[in-house]
């Protein structure tokens, strides 16, 4: 039976994505866990096994790197490209798709980039530290969004679409940042070789080519050419994803003309009782329909992600996530570059937000969701220092030094975890109060 009400069509969609995002950050958290306790049984087994050299290619063009670089720098380039999917669409036909539904999350977002990066650089101004000022800045979606899962119908679906694009804005924010800030010497030859071949997509989806296996094809180009261009690769992904077609295939037919056309696949001939079950042939045909209205995007997204959200960040924590805690631990989190972090993500983060989400609302540019109150901004502002994954991403890029890096690594998993007990001890507390009233 069809579902009658609007707004479950339209959400639906976005439970799905969040309930994957939610199980995805558990498997994310495991291979955290795995990370450490493995770094501090064996650290050299630990180191060796990311070293090992991996050749992929054919003769006269093979790539000989270390399996951390394939990780980082071609595992996550997928991660990055269903980045600018999840982008693209929630620009053009999701939570940032008009001005009115994306002001409130953009007016947070940026607060939430800005006031993080602004304690850190003060906490590291003039000192080689600064160049990790981009750390704090970026929202883990997958643990957030996990830890807001666990509290059931406490979180309205509301609070959850408001954490995801202030998240997906944190996501465009980091990438630029990456895109501008992490990237050494170019080499313009292969710029324009990227360059070049992003052009040709963009064409080929004005022509209106669909066949995604062109696209998968030359957006591998363009990742080699970013590689050995000097811009990170990963910004490849995104720029990749903005050339996938969105537009629908089904043209002529209107929503209303193609729920009629739905509902005749469950129903008999005038005047009968309706059917419970479909045969083969009108599942098929019902299938045919449903793929015809899908996006091409959504397609992708919806094929890819599911090895993005269990495959690769999971590795990824597991290539990144190993740190050594020793005597001094504690010396470490107070040092300038982890204590800036630190308290980029557990305060910056959530004062920043809360405090553009007032802005926003005050001057009428944004407006807050009915079934939300100002407890649940300052929940999900606390949720939003959740940084871990694009976190140690920049931290990867950021220090070269293992002082610092080891100091981010640390700081990152502590204000990820006081950033993320904090408001889902809040938010639990805080819907616990409500019940009670």
């Amino acid at each position: 039976m069809l579902n009658n009400q609007p707004m479950d069509r339209l959400i639906q969609p976005f439970q799905r994505f969040a309930s994957r995002e939610a199980s995805g950050g558990i498997l994310l958290l495991i291979c955290t866990l795995i990370a450490l306790i493995w770094s501090n049984i064996n650290l050299h087994s630990y180191e060796k096994i990311w070293e090992t050299h991996l050749i992929v290619g054919v003769q006269g063009f093979m790539l000989d790197k270390s399996l951390h670089f394939w990780v980082n720098d071609a595992l996550m380039a997928i991660f990055f490209f269903v980045v600018g999917l999840e982008i693209k669409h929630s620009l053009i036909a999701g939570e940032l798709a008009s001005i009115k539904q994306a002001s409130l999350p953009v007016m947070a977002a940026i607060g939430g980039m800005l006031v993080p990066a602004g304690i850190y650089i003060a906490m590291n101004f003039g000192t080689e530290g600064m160049r990790g000022w981009g750390i704090p800045v970026a929202t883990d979606i997958a643990f957030s969004l996990g830890i807001l899962a666990l509290l059931g119908s406490r979180a309205p679906i509301s609070l959850k679409i408001f954490l995801t694009a202030c998240a997906i804005v944190d996501d465009i924010g980091a990438v630029v940042i990456i895109a501008l800030f992490y990237t050494e010497a170019i080499t313009w030859i292969y710029v324009g070789l990227g360059g070049g071949t992003l052009v040709a997509l963009t064409l080929l989806n004005i022509l209106g080519v669909r066949n995604i296996y062109i696209f998968i094809g030359l957006g591998i180009i363009v990742w080699i050419s970013f590689m050995q261009s000097g811009i990170h690769s990963t910004v490849a992904g995104v720029a990749l994803a903005a050339t996938i077609p969105l537009n629908v295939r089904l043209v002529r037919l209107d929503l209303q003309q193609f729920v009629i056309k739905v509902k005749k696949q469950f129903k008999g001939p005038e005047g009968t009782v309706p059917r419970v079950s479909t045969t083969p042939h009108q599942n098929e045909k019902l299938e045919k329909v449903s793929n015809n209205v899908e996006h091409s995007l959504q397609r992708l997204e919806h094929s890819i992600h599911p090895w993005v959200a269990f495959g690769i960040m999971p590795l990824f924590a597991l290539a990144n996530a190993g740190v050594v805690i020793d005597a001094g631990f504690i010396q470490n989190v107070f040092e300038p570059v982890a204590f800036g972090i630190i308290l980029g993500l557990v305060v910056g983060k959530p004062l920043g937000i809360f405090l553009f989400t007032w802005l926003s609302i005050r001057l009428g540019i944004g407006r807050m969701p009915e079934d939300i109150g100002w407890f649940h901004i300052l929940g999900v502002s606390l949720l939003a220092g959740v940084g871990f994954t694009m976190s140690l991403f920049i931290a990867d890029l950021a220090f070269v030094s293992v002082e610092y890096s080891s100091q981010a690594k640390i700081a990152i998993l502590m204000g990820s975890l006081i950033a993320g007990l904090s408001g889902y001890f809040l938010l639990k507390l805080f819907s616990s109060n409500i019940d009670r009233s």
